[in-house]
């Protein structure tokens, strides 16, 4: 989604508070292809970004304007300037009708469908609850959760790092690599990744500052959906809430925020665990000849020494020839070095 072309330079100064309890302070606000910018008025420095399509305006049709970023006590911006507001309600209406609105027999199949399962439900174990949750739940809800998660994530690693084209280098990393949908570099307190529901990836900055190549990310990134090949990130995190909110997701549809918190400090707390059997590490070697990456640089990176890593040094299927494609450009891997400055 690309913010509408007559607002892609549009400025303007807001009033926002990290917190209730927080002092307001001036910001200068602009809006970027799918986030709305915020920015110290004296440092210029980035301080938020918000997603225009999650931004919620608490006060619609008063003057000045105010928004959250979720249903959630937090962060709060006051913006007078009308035509600001007046972009981000048409960026926003515009992303609204991009999204797929299924027909009424179908809502009513569906609900019927539901209604169904709550009854059924009744009946299950927990355990085939969660498995049923998580065979039925679409693709789009899968990354929703995903995305809930790595706000969750946020509380104790800071808000995710974003310029335009530091995304837009992710953007490039996810499609490269199979069975990632986005990817999002957290500043603090990750270190490799960690696969979400939906394809999501959270990327610790750790990947970027080591070893100058990108095979190292994407090496990281490799290693973690070996390492949850076994698990279904979505059951796993089903799993940890509990089957209420599995019966939750069937019945309704939805999972609220609130009942995913503290999964995020969760998933942190659990490491990527290394190949250490010779069956994973050659399931790992093939994740990486798959991929068209070669393993050597990720090897040297986990393990300075080369001697814990040796299997994935001596058998790169790449060693001693170029991988058939780099990772990323040079300037695009530049662009994602430097993200989080």
């Amino acid at each position: 989604m690309t913010a509408l072309p007559q607002y892609e330079m549009l400025t303007a100064q807001g009033l926002w508070r990290e917190t209730p309890q927080a002092q307001r302070r001036l910001v200068l606000l602009s809006l970027g292809d799918a986030t709305l910018v915020i920015r110290d008025n004296l440092s210029d420095r980035a301080v938020a970004h918000w997603s225009l399509a999650a931004l919620i305006r608490r006060n619609p049709g008063g003057k000045p304007a105010l928004y959250t970023a979720s249903e959630e006590p937090g962060e709060e911006l006051e913006i007078g300037d009308e035509l600001m507001v007046e972009a981000i309600e048409k960026v926003q209406a515009v992303i609204e009708s991009r999204r797929p609105h299924p027909g009424r027999l179908r809502r009513i199949g569906w609900s019927l469908g539901l209604v169904a399962l709550a009854i059924g439900a009744v009946f299950w174990l927990p355990g085939a609850m969660i498995d049923q949750a998580v065979r039925v739940v679409p693709t789009a809800k899968r990354t929703d959760i995903g995305r809930m998660v790595l706000r969750d994530m946020e509380r104790s690693t800071g808000v995710s790092c974003h310029s335009t084209e530091g995304d837009a280098a992710l953007e490039a990393l996810a499609n490269r690599l199979q069975g990632i949908s986005e990817i999002a570099v957290l500043p603090h307190g990750l270190k490799g990744a960690r696969i979400l529901p939906g394809g999501v990836v959270a990327l610790g900055t750790d990947t970027l500052t080591g070893p100058d190549t990108p095979e190292v990310a994407a090496g990281a990134i490799l290693a973690a959906l070996q390492a949850q090949s076994t698990e279904d990130p979505l059951h796993a995190a089903l799993g940890w809430a509990g089957s209420a909110v599995a019966l939750t997701l069937l019945t309704t549809g939805n999972l609220p925020a609130e009942r995913m918190q503290g999964y995020g400090a969760e998933v942190l707390a659990t490491p990527t665990t290394m190949a250490h059997s010779e069956a994973e590490t050659e399931a790992l070697l093939t994740a990486f000849k798959a991929a068209g990456v070669s393993s050597t640089p990720y090897a040297y990176a986990i393990d300075p020494t080369g001697e814990m890593a040796l299997g994935l040094i001596e058998a790169d299927p790449f060693r001693g020839s170029p991988a058939p494609e780099p990772v990323l450009a040079d300037d695009q891997w530049l662009a994602l070095k430097d993200i989080c400055s």
